[in-house]
């Protein structure tokens, strides 16, 4: 196997469980309490507020912030995140219901939910390396051809960017992720002059990761679009973007992959512009000659 290029991101977190066990000796009474409830009920802790987590315990909020300090975290945030990096992949659907319950209530279920998609765009802004971007952009204009692959929720973003890459590029190919022999014959001649974008998020497809895999077998280029370091993905990754995902309920929050997509796009539309007026110059006309628009109403399809 070639030898990989930096990925870079986030570095990987110490498991935060390994970490507690190692302080518990040296923590007051209040700390072992959160320490040992953390232990034992961690899966619901990563969705849990301070107040809601003090409250459980029997201890101040202030008591659970001042925790997650002593461990090294920036804040009970900071511990909240390294929670959720273990669980992220473990939880069945039953218990992610189960934790959306503690985490969005039956309240402002809008307000809610719209300011944590807010959040997680925030983050995955913040996080996103630009050289790394840069990077996979250029791989995107160099290659010959071009394989995007995305199985179950992940495969709407998959279909997303490759409608707009099949205006932009000759050589484009959806793999179908919906069996594991079919994945295999679809990228079958899948080669060094060729990048594969490809997205997972809790919980990690076997199919994609396996795609990726195959492709750095025959030294193409990788590009991982995933939410966390500790992703599957990761591994074979030339390039890793990393876009948050965090939802903790049955459905998988997809704004901030989507985002990061757009980006992309329009990072490639900027590097051909004159050819892309061409293209949607003549495309115009197709559309125009075979009526493909309503022009009744407003002007987007």
């Amino acid at each position: 196997m070639r030898k990989k290029e930096a990925i870079k991101g986030n570095p990987k977190q110490q498991d935060v469980l390994s970490l507690i066990n190692e302080r518990q000796a040296t923590m007051s009474r209040g700390q072992r309490q959160i320490a040992l409830y953390i232990l034992n009920h961690y899966d619901r802790v990563g969705f849990m507020t301070a107040s809601k987590l003090g409250a459980v315990v029997g201890v101040s909020e202030s008591t659970v912030v001042r925790f997650a300090f002593e461990l090294g975290y920036d804040g009970y945030p900071g511990l909240q995140r390294a929670l959720q990096e273990i669980i992220r992949n473990r939880l069945t659907t039953v218990q992610r219901i189960e934790v959306a319950n503690e985490q969005i209530g039956t309240g402002e279920v809008l307000d809610k939910v719209l300011n944590l998609d807010i959040d997680r765009i925030r983050r995955t802004l913040e996080e996103t390396d630009r050289s790394t971007f840069k990077g996979a952009v250029d791989s995107i204009l160099q290659a010959n051809t071009i394989y995007i692959i995305g199985a179950r929720s992940s495969a709407s973003l998959a279909r997303f960017l490759d409608y707009y890459f099949r205006l932009m590029f000759p050589t484009v190919k959806l793999v179908d992720a919906a069996s594991t022999g079919e994945v295999f014959e679809q990228i079958m001649r899948i080669d060094e002059h060729d990048v594969i974008i490809g997205f997972s998020f809790p919980r990690y497809s076997k199919r994609t990761s396996s795609a990726l895999h195959f492709a750095t077998q025959n030294a193409t280029k990788v590009i991982a679009i995933t939410d966390s370091i500790s992703s599957p993905l990761v591994r074979s990754a030339d390039y890793f973007l990393q876009a948050r995902s965090d939802m903790a309920s049955f459905v998988d929050s997809m704004v901030a992959p989507l985002s990061l997509i757009n980006a992309l796009i329009v990072a490639i539309g900027l590097k051909k512009q004159d050819e892309m007026k061409k293209t949607f110059d003549r495309l115009e006309q197709i559309w125009d000659a075979y009526d493909v628009f309503d022009k009744s109403g407003g002007t987007n399809g």
